[in-house]
């Protein structure tokens, strides 16, 4: 539904989140909490002989003061986030293009990286698929035609401020604009790890609140940000409840990174407010094979202990995953830990994207390179989120040949054609009369 532009999301004049140090961050982003919380040990949730050697060598030379409990809390990992020049230098040889690119930086999507996601980074290599991924290069600053700080025109359909209300019966509902770790491909690059015109905070979303339960034809919210799973459990069933409190909301889903990027947040008491929600869904954004860590996979097994589904949202980036090899790789990993690929998107043209994107037809060749070859559920559906707001668009590899009298002829992941009856049937039509 089309709605007035609202992006100006005032209502929280809090200081800008990454001003400050993570945790007093997130009050500013209406985390309830007063302080931060004691650090405590997180048991049975990723206890150290589960860590991979990776992150283990990578603590020990970096982190050696950290204590097993503070390494394995989410607060301490947000706390100890690297963010400048000076902290990434420490852990990784910056390329000049590196080093200039977050020199000058200014406004949004800033650097921020997690110990933990660090820890699965080279130190040496600039083009390692996780370190383009989140190391700024000087390409995000080269703008190309088709490129826009909002291509999808959330703003275009906000009616409140928050809510981004697309199709007739589901919405988009923006909590924060805070993330643990940013993705330099961040179609919300406009929005998010600065306040810039947009806050977010409790009046804000009774506001949204109050448009959701005024519009009955709303059944699926998505809530999104940002990254909801970076708000205090208290703020976290604050709002779930709200939206559970509403007859006519069927389904809640959230899209987070948390888990690939901060699976210490996963917690017990987590998992336990999640569950109170269900029909509670959950879309988790993996990029590439090499985040599919122990840590991770105790993540995910501790939600999909809880009943909770999952499902992956996986960008299609050039130089990180646009192979089939790599990307039959991810897909197989996340079966194994209990994630349904969903989604391959095509990345989005937001403005300085154009070293990330990759020809469409490279997707479709993916697509073509699974399906058949691998199992059903390993494949996701390849999409693009359409410029100017479009919405999502499947696109399938060209599987229909052609027609022959009452035969539907159709090709095979062996590239052979079969025919299928199809009496009656116009199918194919078109395109022996193209040829």
């Amino acid at each position: 539904m089309q709605g007035k532009s609202a992006p100006a999301y005032r209502e929280d004049p809090g200081p800008e989140p990454e001003t400050e140090p993570p945790h007093r961050a997130a009050r500013s982003l209406g985390a309830i909490s007063a302080a931060p919380a004691p650090v405590v040990p997180l048991v049975g949730a990723l206890a150290v002989s589960r860590a991979n050697p990776r992150t283990r060598s990578f603590r020990r030379r970096f982190f050696p003061e950290a204590s097993n409990a503070e390494w394995n809390d989410w607060r301490w990992q947000l706390r100890n986030r690297i963010r400048d020049t000076d902290a990434l230098a420490r852990v990784i040889n910056l390329s000049e293009g590196e080093r200039a690119a977050i020199q000058r930086h200014r406004g949004p999507l800033p650097v921020g990286i997690t110990p933990y996601y660090l820890s699965l980074v080279d130190e040496n290599d600039p083009d390692q698929p996780l370190r383009r991924t989140v190391v700024p290069v000087l390409g995000e600053y080269l703008r190309t035609p088709g490129e826009a700080d909002d291509p999808l025109h959330e703003d275009g359909h906000s009616p409140v401020p928050g809510i981004v209300h697309r199709y007739p019966d589901r919405i988009l509902f923006l909590v924060t604009g805070f993330c643990s770790v940013y993705c330099r491909y961040c179609t919300r690059s406009r929005m998010v790890g600065s306040s810039g015109e947009y806050r977010f905070g409790r009046e804000v979303w009774k506001r949204a609140l109050d448009y959701v339960a005024a519009t009955p034809s709303i059944r699926d919210v998505l809530v999104s940000g940002g990254d909801p799973l970076t708000l205090a459990d208290d703020t976290l069933e604050w709002l779930l409840a709200g939206l559970r409190a509403i007859p006519h909301v069927e389904m809640i889903r959230l899209g987070t990174k948390v888990p690939a990027v901060l699976p210490q947040r996963v917690t017990p008491q987590l998992t336990r407010i999640l569950k109170r929600h269900h029909p509670f869904w959950l879309s988790i954004h993996f990029t590439h094979p090499d985040e599919l860590t122990p840590e991770v996979a105790a993540a995910c097994g501790r939600l999909a202990d809880a009943g909770i589904p999952l499902g992956s949202q996986t960008v299609l980036l050039a130089g990180v995953n646009d192979n089939v090899d790599t990307m039959k790789r991810l897909m197989h990993g996340l079966l194994k830990i209990r994630v349904k690929p969903y989604y391959l998107y095509q990345c989005d043209p937001i403005s300085g994207s154009s070293h990330f994107r990759t020809p469409v037809q490279k997707g479709l060749d993916i697509i073509a390179g699974l399906r058949g070859h691998t199992s059903g559920y390993a494949v996701p559906t390849y999409v693009i989120d359409a410029p100017g707001g479009g919405g999502k668009i499947p696109l399938l590899p060209h599987n229909i040949v052609g027609r022959d009298g009452d035969d539907l002829l159709l090709r095979n992941h062996e590239g052979r054609v079969f025919r299928y009856p199809d009496p009656g049937g116009k199918l194919g039509l078109e395109l022996h009369q193209e040829a």
